[in-house]
């Protein structure tokens, strides 16, 4: 198949994305203020809870088998390989670029954790119902492509809950840690009657006291090292004190709350029915007796990814404020999903394939593949506003990046579909 008609087959659900968020994006300007954040959340909240784990539980109920489970062992380590990776290319972005400490977790989130749910919905099954897709008829390429990008989403909301969220947790604790300390220090020079004599007297009680704050004179950068080296002093000794198994329990704790969450029980449910038999006839044969529940779920999925989109692009038009944010941030976070994580993408799964560690699918392959080229977790925005830091310049990096996305996508699904055809 020629290039060229790849390209064409790449370009169209991206661009059914881009004018579906489009249309999005302006319900949530104020020209239409029909779709303002509050609202948003509102619509957002019913996705999460109604739509998405039924979209998930409908497609893998009816395709999927315990030996597609088995066969699929692969999917998770390659997922986990994305955020290895692109967590040490931010890892060099944030000591190369050196920007804000607050914004160090964000920018590493942002490199590591693509969009593994939402996006893969959207665009598989949309490149399955092209006429020139390379992976076989519509109704079965949707049906493997659905059952595909609901285990990536159920996989990648368990990595991005846990691992992105302690990065972005640690990035904001160090940044409180410092305001509250620069706080403290701005008291002082507040005192109209202070002389020489009197920082004289403090330094001497300083001395024989317990405070550990930094001099007065002390410049912002020694400031945020003193905090630093503190707290992972006190991290070393709270280490020491807390059990191992009390560390254990916390990381479990996190992880059953994203087991617990509607998607991932929708797909875990969804396996369960799936690799039963009797179950899945149950539910989806013939003459089942629960086919009109089925039939019931399948029209609350048919809302998901309209509403999906329409919300997408809604939340980026948050990234039009102003921000503190450098260009050359922007543009290292770019250069990091969009050209060098798809490199190494086509190097680990060509690897894996040569090996004999995964299907011989190529619509396998080609997801993949993609997982190393999509543009960050909106659940990075999420985080953000739990700990009402960074924002603003989340929005911006969002912006941006989903902009480019449309670009990005289109070309690097063409090149891999080129490769697997």
């Amino acid at each position: 198949m020629g290039f060229w008609t790849l390209f064409e087959v790449a370009s169209m659900p991206i661009l059914q994305v881009l004018i579906i968020g489009s249309v999005g994006a302006f319900l949530a300007t104020g020209y239409c203020n029909i779709l303002p954040a509050d609202a948003r959340k509102s619509v957002n909240k019913i996705v999460f809870v109604a739509f998405t784990p039924s979209l998930m539980f409908a497609g893998l109920a009816q395709t999927v088998t315990l030996q597609d489970m088995i066969s699929w062992w692969f999917m998770p380590v390659n997922i986990g390989l994305t955020f290895l990776f692109g967590g040490i290319l931010g890892w060099l972005v944030v000591k190369i670029l050196k920007p804000k400490q607050h914004l160090e977790g964000l920018i590493m989130a942002t490199c590591s954790s693509g969009n593994l749910g939402n996006l893969l919905l959207i665009v598989i099954p949309a490149i399955c119902e092209e006429d020139g897709s390379p992976f076989g008829d519509h109704a079965s390429c949707g049906a493997s492509g659905l059952s595909y990008a609901s285990l990536s989403t159920a996989l990648g909301g368990i990595f991005i809950w846990t691992y992105t969220y302690q990065l972005i947790r640690s990035s904001v604790t160090k940044y409180y840690a410092i305001q509250d300390v620069k706080d403290v220090i701005k008291v002082p020079n507040k005192e109209l009657d202070a002389n020489k004599e009197t920082h004289l007297l403090k330094g001497e009680d300083q001395e024989h006291g317990t405070s550990s704050f930094p001099p007065s004179n002390s410049t912002g950068e020694d400031v945020e090292k003193q905090v630093i080296v503190s707290q992972e002093s006190a991290g070393s000794l709270e280490d020491g004190k807390e059990s191992f198994w009390a560390r254990v329990a916390g990381i479990a704790s996190q992880m059953m709350k994203e087991l617990l969450s509607p998607p991932t029980l929708g797909a875990i449910l969804g396996f369960v029915f799936g690799a039963v038999p009797w179950l899945k006839n149950f539910l989806t044969g013939d003459e089942a007796p629960l086919r009109v529940v089925q039939d019931s779920v399948k029209l609350l999925a048919n809302g998901t990814i309209p509403c999906i989109t329409l919300i997408l692009g809604g939340n980026l038009t948050r990234g039009l404020r102003s921000s503190g944010i450098k260009p050359s941030i922007i543009i290292a976070v770019i250069c990091v999903r969009y050209f060098i994580l798809p490199l190494i993408g086509i190097a680990v799964v060509k690897a894996a394939s040569n090996l004999g560690f995964v299907l011989s699918d190529p619509l396998y392959l080609y997801v993949l593949m993609i997982q190393f080229t999509l543009p960050p977790a909106m659940n990075i925005g999420t985080m953000t506003e739990l700990f009402n830091v960074g924002q603003e310049e989340c929005s911006v990096l969002f912006l941006w990046t989903y902009l480019f996305a449309a670009l990005a996508l289109t070309v690097w699904s063409t090149i891999y579909m080129w490769l697997l055809s």
